[in-house]
């Protein structure tokens, strides 16, 4: 029985077959190894950190700002821990049931040594889960331990402190860093308002009044402290003053008027006390 030889011609597409394969699968190696090297190289933003993932599992790994090299398999997500503000406006009641608007500004930022943890059990979008609820919720407890006119007046600063240690409180062991929190606004009612500043008003009044009877009182001490000085000058020279003192003030008198150089008619002695009198010039 003859034996089959294929021609040469196919021997030699069967070899540029093999290398062709040979080419495609260096060329996908190369490929899935460029791949993996720029998968092991992450970038973490200025400002922020990177929680790193591994099929989903946090790992607990945190990476501050900068290039670094990870597990090709691991993914970065990135939180920001810059200083944020959240501004809040929120009708809420007063102490007595009066409702009133209430503008508040909560400055805050996120925890890095426990980002991983906010990330696993709160979530990226931990602002709208835990802080504006939290944040609204301390405001009104807040002010309904307040009347209307000590959050209008010179209560702003506790009722701003009592919602400062709140948060502190609740977001603190959450991972998040409290600043501070500002009352930027305090609306109340028309008619309340107008009440409180009438009332205000008429305290100033009241101590304008007071500050000017208390100045016309000074006065009156002094102009009497002042009459009794007088009172006793005049008794002390009185007591000092006698007809022989007189007399001789009188010859000193008449001795100077004779030295003068003015015309004049000096009659000596013509007075009970015997002062000199001056008729005429």
């Amino acid at each position: 029985m003859p034996i089959y030889e294929p021609p040469s011609g196919g021997r030699v597409l069967d070899m540029q077959s093999r290398s062709m394969f040979r080419l495609l699968g260096i060329v996908a190696i190369g490929l899935f190894v460029v791949i993996m090297l720029f998968s092991a190289v992450t970038r973490v933003d200025s400002g922020a950190v990177g929680v790193l993932t591994l099929f989903g599992r946090v790992t607990g790994e945190e990476l501050p700002e900068g290039i670094h090299f990870i597990n090709p398999l691991k993914t970065s997500h990135e939180l920001s821990i810059r200083t944020q503000e959240i501004k809040e406006t929120a009708s809420v009641p007063s102490s007595e049931g009066l409702v009133m608007n209430l503008d508040t500004s909560l400055i805050y930022h996120l925890n890095p040594d426990k980002s991983a943890e906010v990330f696993q059990k709160i979530g990226p979008n931990y602002v709208e889960v835990l802080v504006e609820p939290n944040l609204r919720a301390a405001i009104r407890e807040a002010t309904a331990s307040h009347t209307a006119n000590a959050l209008y007046t010179g209560e702003r600063e506790m009722v701003a402190k009592q919602i400062f240690d709140q948060l502190l409180s609740l977001l603190g062991q959450r991972g998040l860093v409290v600043e501070s929190v500002l009352l930027r606004d305090i609306q109340l009612p028309a008619t309340l308002k107008s009440s409180i500043e009438s009332k205000q008003q008429a305290e100033q009044e009241s101590l304008a009044m007071s500050f000017r009877l208390q100045k016309e009182k000074q006065e009156a001490d002094r102009k009497r402290i002042e009459a009794a000085g007088v009172r006793d000058f005049q008794q002390i020279v009185a007591q000092g003053i006698s007809p022989q003192l007189l007399e001789w003030k009188g010859i000193e008198a008449t001795e100077l008027l004779a030295k003068s150089a003015n015309a004049k008619v000096v009659v000596i002695g013509g007075a009970k006390s015997g002062l000199p009198l001056i008729l005429g010039q």
